[in-house]
């Protein structure tokens, strides 16, 4: 009998540790939510406070140290932020947002290299996470390295379409290009993933700005199969942006008055029209598809007024909204039962038109 009381003293003995283990955790947590709290309102003393009190409980918790290097960061305290960050980029179970922080904080130390490494080190682990793409193509940006900033946003475009950064940063780079087609086509999904923000009005401007730039220059127009943007055999484009630049050309003449709301609604409803007719099987696209219900449900008058309405012309926008307001709420909360949502093996950006002019 000797041996089940030794067997019932360890059950409780270990049933104690475990409750106090939990109880810690459950404590570390409660401590964890408070600093993150402070941080919220900007009170980075007393988050770093309460962290430090929680990580001599528990010296390997990493999402504990992830929240003070965070914190050190906000401040300013970037040697403090470096010094707890750079072990943990090391540890299996480091995540993307360690990464994330880390970058920033190899940032504020104005240490490029050292950045690059960790975006590069956190891409190895996490190859699909359009967050690392994002914050590395920001990173190149920065050093001037435009090509390859742009190359991480298409990338991150394509490895990850539903999130939306980096169609912001590839919308703005390639307005600038002399391929306004993928501003126009990333700016609109963007607007459509990231609908009410300052950077929603920026690209509103920019999609705005490319279509009448893509009309503006008829030698856009001149890409065949087999050709490059520059006219070269050899350097093909992919045959999605000839199709896509075919379809255009036939409906040109519907803008010849001017590229306004109106006008654009013709032309894209056309398109829309045109493109399934003759490729909508062979060039699956979600964008695509989700104009085209929304043609279908009679959406699409107030869904390009709202894409275009505000950067065109702020008062008429408004003065068509408020002649219009059944049709335009209706439009609102359609939009709010039918987000946009990408798919994958849909993407046809071939990187070979990335010049920046």
């Amino acid at each position: 009998m000797e041996w089940q009381k030794a067997a019932k003293k360890w059950t409780l003995v270990l049933t104690g540790v475990l409750s106090f283990q939990w109880a810690l955790a459950q404590d570390n947590a409660e401590l964890q939510q408070t600093a993150r709290n402070f941080l919220r309102t900007g009170d980075y003393a007393n988050a770093i406070l309460v962290l430090n009190q929680a990580i001599t409980t528990s010296p390997d918790d990493i999402q504990l140290k992830k929240d003070l290097a965070f914190a050190y960061y906000l401040r300013g305290d970037y040697q403090r932020a470096y010094t707890v960050v750079s072990p943990l980029v090391d540890k299996k179970d480091a995540d993307i947002h360690l990464f994330q922080i880390a970058g920033n904080i190899y940032q504020g130390r104005q240490d490029w290299k050292g950045a690059e490494k960790v975006y590069q080190r956190g891409l190895r682990k996490f190859p699909k996470s359009g967050e690392l793409h994002c914050d590395y193509g920001d990173l190149l940006q920065n050093m001037k390295n435009f090509d390859a900033a742009l190359r991480y946003w298409v990338k991150g475009i394509e490895v990850d379409p539903n999130f939306p950064g980096n169609y912001y940063h590839a919308a703005r780079s390639y307005m600038w290009t002399k391929e306004p087609i993928w501003a126009i086509l990333y700016g609109e999904t963007f607007i459509n993933l990231e609908s009410y923000t300052t950077r929603t009005a920026e690209i509103r401007d920019v999609v705005l700005e490319c279509y009448k730039k893509l009309f503006d220059d008829p030698a856009i127009f001149n890409s065949v199969p087999g050709e490059s943007a520059k006219g070269k055999k050899g350097d093909a484009i992919n045959d999605f942006m000839v199709a896509f630049k075919g379809v255009m050309a036939k409906n040109v003449s519907v803008i010849a008055t001017g590229i306004e709301p109106q006008s654009l609604i013709m032309l894209r409803t056309r398109f829309l029209l045109d493109w399934y007719k003759f490729y909508g099987v062979k060039y699956p696209y979600a964008l695509f598809d989700f104009q085209r219900k929304l043609l279908r449900d009679g959406m699409f008058e107030s869904y390009n007024y709202w894409l275009f309405g505000p950067a065109a012309n702020q008062s008429e926008y408004k003065s068509w909204t408020a002649l219009h307001k059944p049709d335009y709420d209706n439009f609102t909360a359609w939009q709010r039962n039918h987000p946009l949502k990408l798919r994958d093996d849909e993407f046809y950006n071939t990187g070979k038109i990335a010049t920046i002019k």
